[in-house]
């Protein structure tokens, strides 16, 4: 068994995110079969980028003022829902999100993925092409 103190993750900061990755192929403690790790939205990272990916699970850690919007592409995230704490988002494999916040707002999480590999959309297109 290992065990992980979030303090202890390394945070990797990106555009319009900081993520800290706990389990998984890059994670603190390694796995082959699934994801995990937090992931902060804030201005600190600036705007996050309307994406898609494999299918997810995201817990609510700690929310003020944010809230996601999603939809079928990413011009048309017409859907929009503020978030509150403990809530629990499960997402389609590549549905179009984006998580916001207003001014002073952030948004804290955990992601789930039951998988380690075609995560990203160019992964699971190839995937499907092939």
């Amino acid at each position: 068994m290992n065990i992980i103190k979030q303090n202890n993750l390394k945070k990797i900061k990106l555009p319009g995110r900081c993520i800290m990755k706990a389990i998984g192929l890059e994670g603190f403690s390694k796995s082959n079969k699934m994801t995990m790790g937090f992931a902060t939205y804030s201005s600190e990272y600036g705007p996050m980028e309307p994406h898609h990916h494999a299918e997810e699970i995201v817990f609510i850690l700690r929310v003020k003022k944010g809230y996601i919007r999603y939809g079928q592409d990413k011009l048309n995230l017409s859907k929009q829902i503020p978030l509150e704490k403990g809530m629990i988002l499960h997402f389609d494999e590549l549905e179009w999100h984006v998580f916001e916040y207003d001014k002073d707002g952030f948004i804290e999480i955990i992601f789930f993925y039951g998988q380690v590999d075609n995560i990203r959309p160019e992964e699971i297109l190839k995937k499907i092409a092939n």
